[in-house]
């Protein structure tokens, strides 16, 4: 059996394919596995910026494997560290993460993607969370959805549990570009030598900021930013990046980050 996980590097960036004919289902080994890539891309500090697709044209990801279920795969099992698909629960990953969805992209499927910082999806890619037939609950995206997109829209997509293409998921929000199917990965790249370019300590910053804030009053988010508590903010306010921010400013010239 080929190995479900594929990575290519590419200066600092990684990309991580999901390969499991027919459908990219993910099971408990396979979940393993990308968690353990995951989880390396965000201790490598060589590394910057990662991009999640899946090989095929058809399928991105139609969640957890119910064949490997039926066969003994708990579906409460140990998914790892990172939890299921290796990000939904990685903790401390600070650094940006793109989805670049290439087909059917549903269930636990939709779940991996929306654990990205931004989504790229294929103008034939199709959505939907049918948990709620299979008797279960979509439990990641009913945390995620409706802090994300309208209320009443994300319980439309959790409690129908209908399908909904490109189009839609971009009217909403969930999705940040549709493009055509052959220009997918190329995009997706662009994108990610764009954000390659950038300040590491920002972007480590900005994640950990977004996630401190989401439950927190405005003022007490800010306090914490401000008196220092974060500790990316921290090694941010005190980096040779930020003097380099400023001299390249002062200077008219473009910034050269060490992520130091």
């Amino acid at each position: 059996m080929t190995d479900p996980i594929k990575t290519r590097r590419e200066g600092a960036i990684l990309e991580v394919t999901l390969d499991r004919p027919k459908a990219n289902a993910i099971d408990l080994k396979t979940s393993r596995l990308m968690g353990e890539v995951f989880r390396d891309f965000r201790d490598d500090e060589s590394l910057r910026v990662a991009i999640i697709t899946a090989a095929g044209e058809k399928f991105f990801c139609p969640g957890w494997d119910l064949k490997a279920a039926a066969d003994g795969d708990a579906v409460d099992g140990d998914y790892g560290v990172g939890g299921f698909g290796g990000l939904q629960e990685l903790r401390g990953l600070n650094k940006p993460v793109i989805a670049a969805v290439n087909g059917i992209c549903c269930g636990g499927g939709l779940e991996l993607a929306l654990s990205a910082d931004m989504i790229l999806a294929a103008e034939h890619a199709t959505f939907a969370l049918p948990e709620i037939r299979s008797g279960t609950v979509a439990d990641a995206a009913s945390i995620k959805l409706p802090k994300r997109i309208p209320y009443h829209v994300a319980m439309d997509l959790l409690l129908t549990g209908r399908w909904f293409d490109a189009e839609e998921a971009h009217r909403w929000g969930i999705v940040n570009r549709i493009v055509p199917a052959g220009d997918l990965m190329a995009q997706a790249w662009d994108l990610a030598r764009l954000l390659e370019s950038g300040p590491p300590l920002v972007y480590a910053a900005i994640k950990e900021i977004v996630r401190d804030a989401e439950d927190s009053k405005f003022q007490d988010a800010m306090n914490r930013i401000t008196k220092r508590q974060l500790a990316t903010v921290d090694r941010l306010y005190s980096s040779e990046d930020q003097l380099e921010g400023a001299r390249a400013f002062a200077e008219k010239r473009d910034p050269v980050w060490k992520g130091k």
